[in-house]
């Protein structure tokens, strides 16, 4: 076939292989719309501290103003393994798609030579007869060199159904990284602030157990002088013991934080000691927190990009199972140079070529293929109903936070009033019961409900930072600080690149336009 024909079979090609892909062109599954949130705009809230004023949730954690959580969270960002997962697994989906791509083009190609000698044995019998009339060289050589190639051309879409499908993948893989970095943002915030409350919880424990000793040193005195029984002491005693016991508790429960939080920053437990220090107060953020409209969420949120991605990707799926209910036309194609010998080789003469258009077609695998497609769009349906699921979730999520945010923002004004109330009252009592005016139940009484209070408004404090955490994290915030980054590490990266040539791969940060 000479070479004019030969591009006019591949024109011909290509005319074939832009026909519409089949299979359904994936459209973003309906959702329920949410136009306002119901605590911000609920009258009786209150003071909650949220409005709807729309501002960038980007570095949330910088609003608490401590320059621990700031460090805290640069550390995860650049050393958590569990990112790290996720960056590999983008890289993971840029390959593939280099792969997808390949398969728009000859899907096999190859060059190769080959040089053979031959003998045929002089005993054969019709050879034998032969050489006796004529002279015959039954010893010869031939040599060739050629290009081969083979296309399955892509009528109806299944190759660019499985680019679609990579594409879409590679943005899902972002979208998981995304949805792992709020998730890492969050959890160190929260650990934090437990870390906090647990090293207040400690203090305050220490300031009773002064409090109570003081107080049993003081019924021991009275008991002494024969003022008052053995009972009071024995109340004093057990008192004093029963708050001692919360040190061992909260000092295991402090560690075991650090230990979780060792962890996330990619460290072991002992290279935590220094990072965080022994004392600390709960940070708190500002009053006024914007959470703008329900509408920015579905664009903020990764995990709800994440399950739109995987329905698109799964969308690719079912056109490329369609396709197999169609025949396959396929190009082959070969040129090169053969010779007896191998002087002639490289000579005008010595050049041939075949070309070849075949079609297969799965006649008799209908039930199989059909019932793939049927299983594929069933798939596809199982995360059209989990995207509108994980909409639904995000949601409720954000909601149940700052509801949560709100009424934790009013516990602690009315734990704070105890707390001065109780404290008042056991001054009362200790002072009573030195004049020998009451009864050390007095005394007890009030020492418990102080060190309650105050462990009530510990827990109220840290419910409102934690909260507060949550309705950044239910907002989508913090993944925006690995943009224009990579999404590994340059250790990490100038590994991958010492052990496989990944070419531009590791240098490449898709922009949300680009994988659209």
């Amino acid at each position: 076939m000479t070479l004019r024909r030969l591009l006019g079979t591949a024109l011909c090609a290509a005319t074939l292989a832009a026909c519409t892909p089949v299979g359904p062109d994936f459209v973003r599954p309906n959702s329920p719309v949410v136009k306002q949130w119901m605590e911000v705009n609920n009258p009786s809230a209150g003071q909650s501290g949220l409005t709807s004023r729309s501002a960038p949730v980007v570095r949330w954690w910088e609003t608490f103003n401590d320059p621990t959580l700031n460090k805290l969270i640069a550390e995860a960002y650049a050393q958590n393994l569990t990112l790290q997962v996720a960056g590999a697994r983008v890289l993971q989906a840029r390959a593939q798609l280099g792969i997808a791509f390949g398969e728009l083009y000859p899907q096999s190609q190859a060059v190769g030579g080959s040089l053979q000698r031959r003998e045929i044995s002089d005993n054969l019998g019709p050879i034998s007869d032969i050489r006796r009339i004529i002279p015959l060289d039954t010893e010869f050589s031939t040599s060739q060199v050629g290009f081969d190639a083979q296309w399955e051309l892509d009528v109806w879409g299944q190759q660019r159904r499985g680019v679609q499908a990579a594409r879409s993948n590679l943005a899902l893989q972002v979208a998981n990284y995304d949805d792992a970095l709020v998730t890492l943002t969050g959890d160190v915030a929260a650990l934090y602030i437990n870390i906090r409350s647990l090293q207040e919880a400690l203090r305050i424990a220490r300031e009773n157990i002064t409090i109570q000793q003081e107080s049993a040193d003081l019924t021991q005195l009275r008991f002494n002088n024969g003022v008052t029984t053995e009972l009071d002491v024995q109340e004093s005693t057990a008192l004093l013991n029963n708050t001692k016991a919360l040190v061992p508790e909260l000092e295991s429960d402090i560690q075991q934080a650090k230990n979780a939080l060792a962890v996330l920053l990619g460290k072991t437990p002992s290279q935590m000691a220094g990072l965080i220090g022994n004392s600390g107060r709960i940070p708190t953020g500002r009053s006024n927190v914007a959470v703008g409209v329900p509408a920015e969420l579905l664009r903020r949120r990764p995990d709800v990009r994440a399950a739109e991605l995987a329905a698109a990707t799964q969308s690719a799926q079912v056109g490329i199972a369609l396709a197999d209910l169609y025949p396959q036309f396929i190009l082959s194609g070969s040129i090169g140079l053969q010779a007896s010998g191998g002087r002639d080789l490289f000579s005008t003469n010595s050049a041939t070529g075949l070309a070849s258009a075949g079609v297969v077609w799965n006649v008799l695998n209908y039930g199989r293929i059909k019932n793939n497609v049927r299983a594929q769009d069933a798939a596809y349906q199982a995360l059209i109903a989990n995207y509108q699921n994980t909409v639904l979730t995000a949601y409720s999520e954000v909601e149940s936070a700052m509801v949560a945010y709100a009424q934790a923002r009013k516990q602690v004004t009315f734990y704070q009033r105890s707390v001065e109330a109780s404290r008042k009252a056991a001054d009362i009592a200790v002072d009573q019961y030195r004049d020998g005016i009451a009864s050390y139940s007095r005394i007890l009484n009030t020492q418990t409900a102080l060190l309650r209070s105050q462990a009530n408004l510990i827990e109220a404090r840290q419910e409102v930072s934690s909260n507060l955490v949550a309705i950044y994290k239910g907002l989508g915030g913090g993944w925006q600080i690995r943009q224009n980054q990579e999404f590994l590490p340059e250790t990490v990266l100038a590994e991958m690149a010492y052990r496989t040539d990944w070419g531009d791969l590791l240098e490449k940060t898709p922009t949300r336009a680009s994988l659209n």
